[in-house]
């Protein structure tokens, strides 16, 4: 479940950027925009899309952290410790 939440956000991402980069172009075309107003505004909004990614990929980190800590399961750090201990 929890990969198919994953794929749908980032296929609609996908197709977001495309319409963004063909609606980009088409005003470029049309002369409403400057080639450097365009590329500026392309890598603005794949900048924000990285940042936001990383926002993403550290919250999702912490949740799964916090959900481990209440199931009670052991990590590999615990695991590692124990095996030290019976040495």
């Amino acid at each position: 479940m929890l990969k198919d939440i994953i794929y749908t956000g980032l296929g609609a991402a996908a197709i977001f950027k495309e319409r963004v980069e063909e609606e980009v172009k088409k005003l470029e075309e049309k002369g409403k925009i400057k080639r450097e107003d365009a590329k500026s505004f392309l890598d603005s909004i794949e900048k924000k899309g990285r940042e936001e990614d990383e926002k993403f990929r550290a919250n999702m980190k912490e949740t799964l952290k916090e959900i481990i800590d209440e199931l009670g399961l052991a990590t590999k750090e615990d695991l590692e410790k124990l095996k030290e201990s019976l040495k």
